[in-house]
């Protein structure tokens, strides 16, 4: 059972180099994911409203991660192979459209570079088998949700409750937690934000958050166990008062404008993984 490798043999280096260049393919597609689903779920939206009002339906072509074939927002200039060779393209096209010179996101370099640093680093510690490949899944699903949620304000299903059910199917063999500890996870994931959400609407009358945190934490105690989930929901707040407080400062963001929770829950997530029996452990010890 792994409960958190901190470095793996060296012979690992070969295949967790591989693993980088692979998490660069991954992190071009999840670019994709992070900028498709979001639409996806508006435009089903709209058609089942205007289908439940017998209006005709006002998104009647394919539009899903495939379909259509990727281009330029602002002149619709199709991205060739050539254009779309993860962090390389962005830097031969210096940031900008081949066409109409429109500045491309740096956004989308970022997510290849995390994504490809982030499995190169998982496979170096867990190594590439069963549960070295488990945390590839669990790294990539994170981050799309990390950047759908700092978007939009939306965890969507699509992507937490694969991540849920992943976790409890991993940990059937006790990859990373007992099966028991894992269901228990789950369950007390969900219960414990959900508890949270309803305090504070009963005290201010506002959502405090939304429904897919209760899942994304929820999935998390599926993959970590319910021991891992007070490591998590305190180092997830501590991020966020960090973040909130120096957006409101430095940014001069309003305190009424609302802050995804997502990103931390995930980035926690990520730390838990790799530290959370050493952090679990030190509070212990530091508390007795």
């Amino acid at each position: 059972m792994l409960d958190g490798v901190l470095f793996a043999p060296p012979g690992n280096a070969v295949v967790a180099l591989c693993a980088g260049v692979f998490g660069l393919l991954i992190g071009s597609f999840l670019n994709v994911v992070i900028h498709r689903l979001p639409k996806m779920m508006q435009r089903e939206s709209d058609n089942y409203v205007a289908h439940e009002s017998g209006k005709p339906l006002p998104h009647t072509d394919r539009y899903n991660l495939v379909v259509p074939r990727s281009a330029c927002p602002h002149c619709g200039h199709p991205i060739t192979a050539l254009e779309n060779i993860p962090v390389i393209s962005y830097l031969f096209l210096r940031g900008k459209c081949v066409k109409c010179k429109t500045p491309i996101s740096a956004r989308y370099p970022i997510v290849e570079l995390v994504t490809g640093a982030l499995s190169a680093v998982l496979v170096w510690h867990f190594g590439s088998g069963l549960a070295g490949l488990a945390t590839l899944v669990f790294a990539y699903l994170l981050i799309a949700m990390t950047f759908i949620d700092a978007d939009t304000q939306l965890l969507p299903d699509d992507l937490t409750f694969p991540l849920l059910w992943c976790g409890l199917l991993v940990n059937l063999n006790g990859a990373f937690v007992p099966l028991s500890d894992a269901v228990i996870g789950a369950a007390a994931g969900y219960l414990t934000l959900w508890g949270v959400y309803w305090l504070f609407k009963l005290a201010t009358g506002k959502e405090g958050m939304g429904y897919g945190d209760f899942k994304l934490l929820a999935a998390l105690g599926a993959w970590l166990g319910w021991k891992m989930l007070p490591v998590i929901i305190l180092l997830s707040s501590a991020v966020g008062a960090i973040v909130g407080i120096a957006l409101i400062v430095f940014a001069r963001r309003g305190r009424e404008n609302p802050i995804p929770f997502g990103p931390y829950l995930a980035a926690a997530g990520m730390l838990a993984l790799f530290y959370g029996k050493t952090i679990t452990e030190a509070y212990l010890g530091f508390a007795v």
